[in-house]
């Protein structure tokens, strides 16, 4: 069954809150931490090893109860439970939305058509975890007897953002392999990286759902080609292994049948690390990482399929959302996490929740009159502090922002550890107060403060929190779907763009540029003139 077409404009709860939001606006909300000692604790969560504080924000006791009522109105528990038992809530796919049953229990039992997927998922994590078990401990080797030291993936979109992310956000436990990601058709990316390379200690692996996107199979015939200057093509099953739903077309590139990894239309490639598109994960740092990561993963699961509104931190991190999006008028959210491991961490969440909620008509196909979506962006501290947090604390635009920082350093150096800490913590602090404490005379001094932060407190930053971390946003993601009552899990916009660049290839052929608008034909005439 599809989830609830529910507007919430037309629910009661809403309304209530934008007379709530009337009653607030204006409020400086440091005045609440003076009126009362105890909002730290009141609107603060622990969790296994997350602190999540949210009481830097332009709410109060009763704005939660009313983030509760609208949850209730707009059916948002009867959602999760479709949600994780498979129900194809992807109505405009007719497609389950099923990421989250790749890090379930193997003795799970999840059913799309009558089928228990688990042992499905199960066999494909046991094959990725014996092939990376093969490739690490030197039994599967090159065409030349040498082990494999390298890994190329070629992908795009979730099957690059998600696996790269998660290697550089995890570079302390990476391991011998010296991991590529090709993304880009550009082809000045993918000459650079196989000018690094040796062919003889390289393992390709091609990430394609249907092995027929333009992108990732043009870079893959690129790397076949290199490839093949100075070996055969019976090499070639030694050297590139595929991920994919169409076994025929990776047949036909030269893979052998056991080199392909299944890939599933109910996950949905921005969802994808956990499945066997984290094959490159698995090698680059291990199987047993690979496993802690989805292990992290399923708690944050069962944390919000099961924990109350008001103890649910992704709940609480939509709600939030939500309240800035669309009675703030507060369009984008920044993201900071102070660790430089996680300088790749924004950009993954921009696809996972622009291209998830940047969507214009419900789940009925009605035209929205309210926003949906937000601008997601950031960059790790400090460095954030010395760009853009100029604009954070005394722009015009006020910019709702997650700060993300861990309680112990990888490297146990605790002396850069503690200025790092101290910075995180001195930001949320001044975002709030401003200068309110100490008013200034001097007007370009001044920081008006009542900039809302979320601090989110992590014990370390090891491949479990990792994985809960990842979870709880794709659950704030989700959630804000059904609150906007939109289709998060398609992406009809990402289709066009596509669709027209391949009529302009077939045009830049063949130098016909009459189909097009003027400026267009004024920019392809100039891209192939030869003065």
């Amino acid at each position: 069954m599809p989830l609830n077409s529910i507007n919430p404009k037309l629910t009661k709860a809403w309304s209530k809150l934008q007379d709530h939001f009337n009653e607030l606006e204006g409020n400086h909300f440091y005045d609440y931490f003076k009126k009362d000692s105890g909002r730290a604790h009141k609107f603060s969560i622990s969790w296994n090893k997350f602190y999540f504080d949210f009481s830097k924000n332009k709410i109060n006791v009763k704005t939660m109860s009313l983030f509760n009522e609208l949850l209730n109105e707009i059916k948002l528990k009867s959602s999760i439970k479709k949600y994780f038992e498979g129900e194809k809530i992807n109505t405009s796919e007719s497609r389950s939305v099923l990421h989250t049953a790749l890090r379930a229990d193997k003795d799970d039992k999840i059913f799309i058509d009558d089928e228990n997927i688990v042992p499905k998922i199960s066999q494909a994590k046991n094959k990725m975890r014996l092939f990376t078990e093969k490739v690490l401990s030197g039994s599967h080797k090159g065409f030349k007897g040498e082990n494999i030291n390298t890994v190329v993936n070629i992908g795009i979109g979730g099957s690059d953002l998600g696996p790269s992310m998660v290697i550089e956000s995890l570079s302390y436990y990476k391991n011998h392999i010296n991991t590529h990601f090709i993304s880009n058709i550009d082809g000045d990316h993918i000459h650079g990286i196989l000018e690094k390379i040796n062919p003889e200690t390289t393992l390709f692996i091609i990430v394609s759902k249907t092995f027929t996107t333009i992108e990732t199979l043009t870079n893959a015939n690129t790397a076949r080609d290199w490839f093949l200057k100075n070996t055969k093509e019976e090499d070639i099953p030694n050297h590139f292994v595929a991920v994919t739903s169409n076994v025929e077309n990776a047949v036909d590139f030269g893979i052998k049948p056991e080199n392909i990894f299944p890939m599933w239309d109910w996950v949905g490639g921005r969802f994808s690390l956990w499945s066997t598109v984290g094959l490159s994960i698995s090698l680059s740092l291990g199987y047993d990482n690979f496993s802690k990561l989805l292990a992290g993963a399923s708690k944050m699961d069962s944390h919000f399929r099961n924990s109350e509104f008001s103890e649910n931190i992704p709940v609480i991190l939509a709600c939030l959302s939500m309240w800035y999006n669309n009675f703030f008028d507060y369009s984008t959210h920044a993201v900071i996490p102070y660790s430089e491991d996680l300088k790749s961490f924004s950009k993954y969440l921009q696809q996972c929740s622009m291209e998830s909620n940047g969507k214009q008509t419900d789940r009925s196909g009605n035209f929205v009159d309210y926003q949906t979506g937000q601008v997601i962006w950031g960059q790790t501290g400090t460095n954030a502090q010395h760009s853009f947090f100029q604009l954070l604390h005394q722009g015009t635009k006020i910019i709702p922002s997650d700060f993300i920082g861990f309680r112990k350093p990888l490297n146990g150096n605790d002396l850069h550890h503690d200025i790092l800490m101290a910075n995180f913590f001195a930001q949320t602090k001044a975002l709030m107060e401003g200068t309110a404490l100490d008013p200034q005379n001097d007007n370009h001094k001044e920081f008006l403060g009542n900039r809302p932060t979320n601090t989110l407190l992590i014990d370390k930053l090891n491949p479990e929190n990792l994985g809960s971390l990842i979870a709880m946003y794709e659950h704030k993601v989700f959630t804000l779907g059904v609150i906007w009552n939109i289709l998060s899990y398609d992406q009809a916009g990402v289709e066009l763009g596509k669709k027209l660049a391949k009529n302009i290839l077939i045009d830049l052929k063949s130098n016909d540029f009459t189909n097009h608008d003027s400026s267009t034909q004024n920019l392809l005439k100039k891209f192939k003139s030869t003065e």
